[in-house]
């Protein structure tokens, strides 16, 4: 079924959600479940799987958000060594305690670079634990022959993301008849439409568009701040950990870490209206030609002096480039308009320490990813080259002895 045919909005109450879902069914084969976030689907996934207590191997270079998510399942996030080249996890670098400890494996395909979902599936399957695919980057990647989400017991996606919805996410799963469990407890945890929710989220990209065309970004930013609507001075949000420490005994509770989970998106669970609903699914109608363009981006930066060499192409979200000064090159980009996202810098580990994580047993790869990535939009990729060859930006090498075994 093409995209545009599930993507189309209907007045009948209920049939949006529906036609959201069969269009992610086409692409990945399997059962999937409309939420409003991909959060909040991960939220979801991981109480349906996971006991109380349970440790979860994950990515350190990761949004904060997905940390706390874990938490709030009740879970341990147990954090992975990765591949310092895509921030991928590297399966053959996590010590045999380790995995033989788990309740799960969360992936995080970063920027849409695929994790080695066939490996751990093989090492899943053999301790009898589920993967989780975040694949909220990853909604048009491939590995091992299939889409990115195909692989494990569930995985969550992000419409934000390459559909550009700023709303909504899905939940996909192996066996189709989980879905009305999953259902279920999303229904149960949802919050009801707020009209003014709606109408804010209606009236959004006009407002964003006149802000880029009347030049008012940095004044627009200083306002959200004063109004207290930008909640990260930092990359990483305040970690709060007395407060954070005190909520642990109330866990599995989404509810107690809420002003964790929500920062960024306080919509994260709150019910879809129709205009919502309306705006995702033309977005979806137009994905296969955004990942399109998303991939010729990707080739024409992968092409580049800063990226570092990998395998096929593919639909990135953002694509990693590697520069000696970041900070410099951020700064070069912004004067001409162009704002880097999506930074996870500190690693997870570093940022929140061993009271609330388990460090990675080899935390080098992280740590020089997380510090010399520059994330770039691929659909901007002509204009961001341009910038960075005139601010003389280079590249920066990885350091002999750091790598992976799939480097």
């Amino acid at each position: 079924m093409a995209i545009g045919e599930a993507g189309r909005t209907s007045a009948r109450p209920g049939s949006q959600p529906k036609r959201l879902e069969e269009s992610l069914r086409g692409r990945l084969g399997r059962e999937c479940v409309y939420v409003p976030s991909c959060r909040f689907g991960l939220y979801l996934v991981l109480r349906h799987w996971c006991p109380p207590g349970g440790r979860v191997l994950m990515s350190p270079v990761n949004d904060d958000v997905i940390f706390f998510v874990v938490l709030a399942a009740g879970l341990r996030p147990v954090q992975a060594p990765l591949n310092p080249l895509d921030a991928s996890i590297d399966v053959d670098a996590v010590p045999d305690e380790v995995w033989g400890s788990l309740s799960a494996v969360l992936t995080t395909n970063l920027y849409g670079n695929p994790d080695p979902a066939p490996g751990l599936r093989t090492r899943c399957d053999a301790l009898g634990i589920p993967l989780f695919e975040d694949a909220a980057h990853a909604i048009g990647s491939e590995v091992g022959g299939r889409p990115v989400g195909a692989w494990g017991d569930a995985s969550v996606f992000s419409l934000s993301k390459h559909a550009g919805a700023k709303a909504g996410g899905m939940l996909a799963v192996a066996d189709p008849g989980l879905r009305e469990a999953l259902e279920k407890a999303g229904r149960d945890l949802l919050a009801p439409v707020r009209t003014t929710s709606e109408l804010a989220y209606a009236v959004r990209p006009y407002a964003e568009a006149a802000v880029r065309g009347l030049r008012l970004r940095r004044a627009a930013w200083a306002t959200m701040r004063l109004l207290g609507r930008m909640e990260r001075e930092e990359i990483r949000m305040p970690l709060r950990p007395d407060e954070l420490a005190r909520v642990g005994a109330l866990a599995p509770d989404l509810g107690a870490y809420d002003s964790w989970v929500r920062v960024d998106l306080h919509d994260y669970r709150l019910r879809s209206g129709r205009l919502r609903l309306g705006r995702i699914g033309r977005r979806l109608d137009r994905l296969d030609e955004t990942l399109a363009a998303c991939r010729s981006g990707t080739e024409l930066l992968l092409s580049t002096s800063w990226a570092k060499p990998r395998g096929a192409v593919q639909p990135l979200f953002r694509v990693p480039l590697f520069v000696e000064d970041r900070d410099a090159a951020i700064a070069a980009l912004a004067r001409r308009g162009i704002i880097v996202g999506y930074l996870y810098d500190p690693p997870l580990d570093d940022y929140a320490g061993a009271e609330f994580t388990d460090p990675s047993p080899a935390p080098e790869g992280a740590r020089w990813f997380a510090r010399h990535a520059l994330p770039v939009d691929p659909l901007r990729a002509p204009r961001v080259v341009e910038v960075l060859e005139e601010s003389g930006a280079r590249p920066v090498e990885v350091p002999r002895g750091l790598g992976s075994s799939r480097v």
